[in-house]
């Protein structure tokens, strides 16, 4: 009988505006060439346009995909309550999981220890299948790459559409000054920041910080 392999992946792990997104497929052991055919790799590597393109042949492809998108906002409301992200990203992992039908998954681990979080995932799953979890999951298994396309096409989508209805910040990452920049103006203006900021990022409670800072010496 033919094992059903799931894949993985997710997109914004670390930015502090926008939402997560976790996405997983699924498809048949024979199906894998036809992902090394197209050149899908960890997502990453490969242009916006060529993502996009991607994207359209692996929902084609695969017999299932479920893609969750949490946002900034729940990602909040889940870290005050004291839990971390790894763990969070297990639940989240687990859950899509569980919309799918497979017999083994691969999962690229957010953990430094990647058998822990496969543990993670396994606790909270519904069917008792084999779940394969490594570092750089996507480079290694073309299904994890194809899940990684489809995470980031949904997030790059997304915040196409937050850049239309609150200004161009970026990318969203701390990194980025347009972040840094939108952050530090928007505080001003507003004196809190929109729901589309992770607020318990460090990123963000810094510049809020500054922002009280200055208030009080004015």
């Amino acid at each position: 009988m033919t094992q059903r392999i799931a894949g993985i992946d997710e997109a914004g792990r670390g930015p502090v505006i926008g939402p997560l997104v976790i996405a997983g497929i699924v498809i048949e052991p024979s199906q894998e060439d036809a992902l090394i055919e197209w050149g899908v790799r960890d997502s990453k590597q490969l242009t916006p346009r060529r993502r996009e393109t991607l994207e359209q042949r692996i929902q084609q492809l695969a017999s299932q995909v479920e893609i969750l998108e949490i946002s900034a906002k729940e990602i909040d409301t889940q870290r005050e309550q004291r839990r971390s992200l790894n763990i969070l990203e297990a639940q989240w992992m687990a859950q899509v999981l569980n919309q799918l039908n497979w017999d083994i998954a691969y999962v690229d681990a957010s953990d430094v220890n990647a058998e822990r979080y496969g543990r993670l995932i396994s606790a909270q799953l519904k069917a008792k299948n084999k779940v394969v979890s490594e570092h750089k999951a996507d480079s290694a298994y073309p299904v994890v790459a194809a899940a990684s396309v489809l995470a980031k096409v949904r997030r790059d989508m997304r915040i196409r559409e937050l850049h239309r209805n609150y200004g161009d910040f970026g990318s969203g990452y701390p990194n980025d000054p347009k972040t840094r920049k939108f952050l530090r103006d928007w505080i001003r203006t507003h004196n809190t920041f929109p729901d589309i900021v992770r607020k318990t990022w460090e990123t963000a409670r810094s510049i809020s910080a500054a922002h009280r800072q200055q208030t009080f010496k004015d």
